[in-house]
């Protein structure tokens, strides 16, 4: 019978630190704009195990008064969003809402830590409860078991399990490679007006500035379709009590996942809550294929003939939609503001043409995009019953090289 696997403190596997940001204010401008990436929190929750995108960097004064930490560093929330953790691939600074974890290689492996904080990540937060804004100190992160079992069987767990999350960043990397390429196209044909037989197109001016012949404006609410699916969002408790197979979204992000759906086939998502959209006024966009379910906080966008579900997703990629929000205390585009914004349509005739280009390339795309979602699902039916023991690796015969981390 395998003995119990003991309980550890986190500063017992390995070091344990905030991040630094000791200027004020932490956001002046003197700081950014040089060679060293600084990671917030919200790129820690967008992350799914490797950390290494970020939207900001430090400069060497921003750099002086922060740290940088190495790869492999186990990256942690404990403010905005509470417990989530990503592991850096890169050297990379952060803010002291992110504490950093150093594993003591004899002690334990970073992977294996970062699984059972996704175990453990829902107590942490009831834990942080209570406060104006949520927050997990140090001191209440440090009173936390994790399972240790031997380190061996860390490594054996963390390989299983980060089978699942390679495979995820590689189709991501793929999607990524995807859609650069579509929206290059994109470009070429609709913004700069090289579409093929563009030379005998004469252009001519529209309310919108010069445009080719033939191509119309119309309101964004006659070139698709925009659905209300007059569903109020489902409590944490009750989609638990009801968790399934179908993607349960609101504003945008997968949220949970549920035994019922609304929507079948392909279809675009963006945000109502404009907290969820950029500072730059682009809607956050993502392209569902497949049943799912979403609430009342996202648009759910389809093309209506001839624009094209993939045209629109190219199209609102880079629409400036900021004179379109409203709402002081929540900001927001409602579907009636979305729907009248003005947007220009080529010829039936050339959209036809695009869609034969780029359909191949989104028909793969949405295949990773499902292929992921089941790997997903995959792993997190097997993270808790790996963490808990409850599935036995340890006579397992699994390659752990490279998993020292």
């Amino acid at each position: 019978m395998r003995p119990p696997w003991k309980q550890s403190k986190l500063d017992k596997l390995g070091f344990v630190g905030r991040g630094r940001s000791r200027h004020r204010p932490r956001n002046d401008p003197a700081l950014f704009g040089g060679a060293y990436p600084f990671f917030q929190t919200g790129e820690v929750k967008a992350a799914e195990l490797y950390l290494h995108e970020h939207s900001q960097t430090y400069n060497e004064e921003g750099l002086a008064q922060s740290k940088q930490w190495a790869p492999g560093t186990l990256c942690i929330t404990i403010a905005a969003n509470i417990a989530e953790s990503a592991i850096l691939t890169i050297p990379g600074c952060f803010p002291d809402s992110v504490v950093g974890f150093v594993a003591d290689e004899t002690q334990a492996d970073t992977r294996f830590v970062k699984y059972s904080l996704d175990i453990l990540k829902l107590r942490m937060q009831n834990i942080s409860r209570g406060t104006t804004q949520d927050n997990l100190s140090l001191d209440k992160l440090l009173t936390i078991d994790f399972p240790t079992p031997p380190l061996p069987i860390q490594r054996k767990i963390a390989a299983i399990l980060c089978a699942y999350d390679d495979l995820v960043e590689n189709n991501t990397r793929r999607i990524a490679i995807l859609e650069e390429m579509a929206r290059l196209l994109y470009r070429e044909w609709f913004v700069d007006f090289r579409f093929p037989g563009h030379e005998c197109v004469p252009i001519v001016d529209s309310p919108l500035g010069p445009v080719p012949a033939g191509w119309t404006i119309r309101d964004f609410g006659n070139v698709a379709m925009n659905f209300d699916s007059k569903r109020i969002p489902l409590s944490s408790m009750a989609r638990a009590a009801i968790q399934g197979p179908y993607p349960y979204y609101g504003a945008a992000n997968v949220l949970d996942h549920v035994n019922d759906y609304i929507f079948d086939g392909q279809y675009l998502l963006t945000a109502e809550d404009g907290s969820v959209i950029t500072a730059g006024g682009k809607p956050v966009l993502q392209r569902v294929s497949g049943r799912f379910w979403a609430n009342n906080h996202a648009h759910v966008i389809q093309g209506k003939s001839p624009v094209s579900t993939n045209f629109l997703y190219l199209m609102m990629s880079g629409y400036d939609i900021s004179g379109h929000i409203t709402g002081a205390a929540q900001p927001k585009i409602t579907q009636h503001n979305l729907n009248r914004i003005r947007v220009l349509v080529p010829a039936p005739e050339l959209l036809a043409e695009f869609d034969d280009f780029v359909g191949p390339s989104f028909e793969l795309l949405d295949s990773l995009l499902n292929a992921n979602l089941n790997l997903r699902q995959t792993r997190d039916f097997l993270l808790p019953r790996l963490i808990s023991g409850e599935i036995d690796v340890e006579d397992l015969d699994i390659n752990t090289a490279g998993l020292a981390a």
